[in-house]
């Protein structure tokens, strides 16, 4: 790959627990280097063992590189589907204060063993999980939380099935923990795009009442394919966020495949490995996916509280 930039040795924003590499990269990049290092590396003694088992974990080196970047220290992150709590860990560990919601119990009871494990290992920040339907964020928080959210990360679910984990033994490769829970109220069980988009809608405008004026989201997605046949997630995402009143703001990518010597090194697991060659097969020239799409949303300041340029 060419026209990547080689890390800053100058950039001291190094986050506890994650690849050293992966934090010296310049906050202002529109590439996120956040695959330095693997995700059970990332994950290694700083989350709980059961964290393993959510089927769509994002890496952490991207929540905490959206912290950094978008907030300070003492400021309050959300995460309105925060699964095992990633976006709360990566917050807290850097000195903000962060709370989540999560639909089902199995994964918010890992969440909340997950900060507990952080603050027995220094995390200073605050963090809680709540249980309950992000489709309802304003009937499920507190009214007092409104405004004073500065940051929200999160990811929509591409699905109810997702690459999960796999164990090989004499009749082939077992998948496991690749599924959401069969409750169909659900997100990922919308049964299609325009269902998810509605859902997540409707999570982006209770975002919004959470935010401050100025306040940001991080959105991570990436496309899919459905029958052979691309669904433009992303593009979606940005649809989303339009709709429940934020404005885009700038589009990244955070990388899921390590940056070596301006190489990219990819880590795919085996079943995007096994898709991309299934489909070569048949013919379809797919390639491996080295990347998220981000998308950064912004909350307009109301008009009296702009600053005004006089030239």
């Amino acid at each position: 790959m060419t026209g990547v930039p080689e890390p800053s040795t100058n950039n001291t924003t190094a986050t506890p627990g994650l690849n050293e590499t992966t934090a010296a990269w310049p906050q202002g990049l529109s590439v996120w280097a956040t695959a330095q290092s693997t995700g059970p590396v990332q994950r290694r003694g700083r989350y709980v063992p059961q964290s393993v088992k959510h089927p769509a974990r994002m890496l952490p080196a991207i929540a905490g590189h959206a912290v950094r970047s978008y907030t300070q220290p003492g400021d309050l992150v959300f995460d309105p589907m925060c699964g095992i709590g990633t976006t709360i860990v990566e917050a807290i560990h850097a000195g903000r204060d962060a709370i989540g919601v999560e639909y089902e119990s199995r994964w918010s009871d890992i969440a909340d063993l997950n900060i507990a494990h952080a603050h027995r290992h220094g995390a200073s920040g605050r963090g809680s999980v709540i249980r309950g339907d992000a489709t309802r964020l304003t009937a499920l928080l507190p009214a007092a939380l409104q405004g004073q959210v500065s940051l929200v990360v999160t990811s929509p679910p591409y699905g109810p099935t997702v690459h999960g984990l796999v164990r090989p033994g004499a009749d082939g490769v077992a998948k496991f923990d690749n599924r959401y829970g069969e409750d169909k109220g659900n997100l990922a069980y919308r049964s299609s795009l325009a269902g998810l988009v509605d859902g997540f809608t409707d999570i982006l405008r209770g975002c919004h009442a959470l935010l401050r004026p100025g306040g940001v989201v991080v959105v991570t997605a990436r496309p899919w394919r459905k029958r052979g046949e691309l669904v433009d997630l992303p593009s979606a995402v940005l649809a989303a966020g339009t709709a429940a009143g934020f404005t885009p703001l700038e589009r990244c990518v955070a990388l899921l495949a390590a940056v070596r010597d301006g190489q990219l090194v990819a880590r795919p697991s085996f079943f995007q490995l096994q898709q991309v060659r299934k489909a070569r097969a048949g013919g379809v020239p797919m390639h491996l996916i080295a990347h998220e799409d981000v998308l950064v949303l912004g909350k307009p300041q109301p008009p009296e509280t702009r600053t005004e340029v006089v030239t």
